[in-house]
């Protein structure tokens, strides 16, 4: 059993996230393809990377990183979706922990998306 001390600490985080998530609508989200194609692709580091970073950076209040099913376009995975509100939402594709960080600091902090990574850069043609 735990103590009345630790359960108390439970709850309160418990309560930050369910916070997090209400205050979500005004908060940028980011959102990682995680279907089998994606994970198989590499998405789970990705993931990690972009969590752990909004942590660290202490973005969690403007920022929140979730996961999502096949958005459809396999051949690009892994996916990174960012949605901004009042902005378009932007596509990035075969993202990797590294590009995540630039993606982070460049976008993410400093309001610049990286072009070069994104589904919008690729001739579909």
């Amino acid at each position: 059993m735990k103590s009345l001390e630790e359960l108390k600490a439970i709850r309160e985080r418990m309560q930050n996230q369910v916070n997090l998530r209400e205050s979500s609508q005004s908060a940028t989200r980011v959102v990682v393809g995680m279907a089998t194609c994606g994970i198989a692709s590499g998405a789970r580091p990705v993931l990690t990377t972009l969590s752990n970073l909004v942590q660290e950076k202490g973005l969690t209040g403007k920022i929140t990183v979730t996961q999502t099913g096949c958005i459809g376009l396999c051949q690009y995975e892994p996916i990174v979706e960012v949605m901004e509100p009042g902005k378009e939402k932007i596509t990035y594709i075969k993202m990797t922990p590294e590009k995540a960080e630039e993606v982070v600091e460049r976008h993410l902090i400093g309001g610049h998306p990286v072009e070069k990574y994104t589904l919008n850069a690729v001739d579909l043609k």
